[in-house]
């Protein structure tokens, strides 16, 4: 199938798991009312607490949890294929767990799962992030193939490294699902999604986190989706709602035809 309608979720998640999953589930089916076949959440989707280590305290075993029960269901009940932005798997670190980008098909099977790589650490007067106290780094980067073409999987501060993307190979489309912060936001977060869509020929799907949280913390929100040359088909700048493009396999092929880009490259 050469068009898919493809849906950014934006959210601006609670300290509470349950309210997090009615929104989302209110979101989904929005998306999935309009059309959207396959629906992408934002980072952090299931919780934004009030202190970093409570993602710790919902961490789920690889495979079953109340987060990744209701994806899977979710999947199912619309028929949709859904990347589930973050999910707190648990690892070996009783203190930390992996930041996991989960896939899953619209018979509610997941099908991928992709462990963020790079972890964030910021500074900017009274704002400080380090991901490392909460987060394990995943090892390796993560596509599959779905009926939509192949999906490169990643997550937020990944999108600042284009090496990520390029040990990948040829892909379709990329995700990004994101909790950016509001000052490396606006400085930098288009530009990111524009430049990794224009040199992979590839759509971006970049659903955010978009407003303010519990904590007083402000995320910078402009969920957007890009096509392969660049060009800003669909964004929403602050708020809960959902980003609808069409994803279109022979823009890609008419984009590659026509600046042949990746076909020139040469290693050295």
């Amino acid at each position: 199938m050469s068009k898919t309608r493809v849906a950014a979720v934006q959210m601006v998640s609670a300290p509470e798991v349950g309210a997090n999953l009615e929104a989302a589930a209110r979101l989904i089916a929005a998306a999935a009312a309009a059309g959207a076949r396959l629906v992408a959440l934002p980072e952090n989707f299931y919780l934004i607490g009030r202190h970093e280590g409570d993602k710790v305290k919902v961490r789920e075993p690889d495979g079953k949890g109340p987060i990744q029960d209701f994806l899977a269901r979710t999947a199912r009940a619309h028929k949709v294929w859904l990347v589930a932005g973050t999910v707190p798997i648990a690892c070996g670190d009783a203190q930390r767990v992996r930041g996991a980008c989960l896939v899953y098909d619209s018979d509610g099977k997941r099908v991928a799962r992709y462990d963020k790589m790079h972890l964030f650490r910021f500074t900017s007067g009274d704002e400080r992030y380090d991901e490392t106290r909460t987060l394990e780094a995943g090892d390796r980067p993560v596509a599959v193939e779905s009926p939509f073409g192949r999906l490169a999987l990643s997550v937020c501060y990944d999108v600042r490294y284009p090496e990520l993307y390029r040990a990948l190979g040829s892909f379709d489309a990329m995700f990004v699902p994101s909790a950016f912060t509001v000052p490396t936001g606006a400085a930098h977060w288009e530009t990111l999604l524009r430049a990794r869509a224009i040199e992979n020929q590839a759509y971006v799907i970049a659903p955010a986190q978009g407003g303010e949280h519990a904590s007083g913390r402000r995320t910078y929100g402009h969920s957007m989706i890009v096509d392969p040359w660049g060009e800003i088909l669909a964004v929403q700048p602050e708020g809960e709602g959902v980003v609808l493009a069409e994803m279109d396999l022979s823009r890609i092929r008419e984009v590659q035809a026509a600046l042949p880009a990746n076909a020139n490259r040469r290693m050295h």
